[in-house]
């Protein structure tokens, strides 16, 4: 079992019961870094301004500190921008604001400190508010799953039990609020095979109407024949859900193709040069130096050879 992102209790009437939230899925994407073919280095983003980017806002009090772009002297020669590198200047963490564009077009920046003034507070309690028929909640609504489980020794195994089971005969599921992290979630706590299992929802206003998508659908007349047919289509292909048929053939090829890779050859660890290393380091940096000349020298040897 994964480690746990929150520790609290449900509150059913009056009945707490201490639980742990685990992540009940687990993305298995083959995510790459990137890498400089030419130098064998990582390739990596930083927080930078461009020099030649115009300003979005009036930056307001004037700025007193040290100015954002240093001066550079242009070469003779140069004529446009594009013939002239420039390191784009690093942005301190501290100089960083955040923006949000208004519907009016207008933008509009906030402090990380004006937004911790009104983060809300981290739940310790998830409130079952109230209990619907599972079968109302569209999945549409769903977002993030996570299994629930008792905390051991706090006495929360047979209040646990005795909620699992009231829903799992009830056919019901509870729904809350709670923070997590520094996010509010409305979730839907259900049973699910033996245990319970928690459900962060999308608010009503973050789920789009599809009926503009279907716009002109009833000028279309279809028959009860047509119904009939299309019924007994879906009855000779119905079958029990088994996620183990469906799996991802797509990741399976391209472990396959990274499995069948000869691994990159490790660069040679150099000590960087203008700094200071211990006697036994540079020793070993040397040694390392001399045993990759030699081995340069014996390829090139009998490349010449063969040739």
């Amino acid at each position: 079992m994964s480690q746990a992102v929150w520790t609290g209790s449900i509150s059913f009437g009056l009945v707490n019961i201490p639980v742990k939230l685990y992540p009940a899925t687990e993305p298995k994407d083959v995510r790459f870094h990137l890498y400089d073919r030419r130098t064998g280095k990582r390739v990596r983003y930083e927080r930078v301004t461009r020099p030649e980017e115009a300003a979005t806002f009036v930056v307001e009090p004037p700025w007193d500190g040290p100015p954002a772009d240093e001066h550079v002297d242009i070469p003779s020669g140069v004529r446009s921008a594009s013939d002239l590198t420039v390191p784009a200047p690093a942005v301190e963490p501290d100089d960083v604001v955040r923006g949000f564009a208004m519907p009016s077009g207008d933008l509009v920046t906030v402090t990380e400190a004006e937004l911790e003034a009104i983060a809300p507070e981290r739940s310790r309690t998830i409130e079952i508010e109230e209990f619907v028929d599972l079968a109302e909640i569209d999945p549409v609504f769903y977002e993030k799953s996570y299994h629930v489980g008792p905390v051991r020794g706090a006495g929360a195994e047979k209040p646990y039990a005795l909620l699992l089971r009231a829903m799992q005969a009830a056919r019901m599921v509870g729904i809350g609020r709670f923070v997590l992290r520094t996010r509010p979630h409305l979730v839907a706590i259900r049973p699910l095979k033996g245990a319970l299992a928690l459900e962060t929802l999308f608010f009503g206003d973050e789920v789009r109407n599809p009926e503009e998508l279907t716009a002109g659908l009833s000028a279309f007349t279809i028959s009860e024949r047509e119904v009939k047919t299309a019924e007994r289509l879906i009855a000779a292909m119905a079958t029990t859900w088994s996620p183990e048929r469906h799996a991802d053939v797509y990741r399976e090829e391209l472990l396959d193709l990274l499995r069948s890779k000869p691994p990159a050859a490790a660069a040679e660890a150099i000590a960087a040069p203008g700094q200071a290393a211990p006697i036994g380091d540079l020793m070993e940096a040397l040694r390392a130096s001399v045993e990759a000349a030699k081995r340069k020298t014996t390829k090139g040897t009998s490349a010449k050879r063969a040739g």
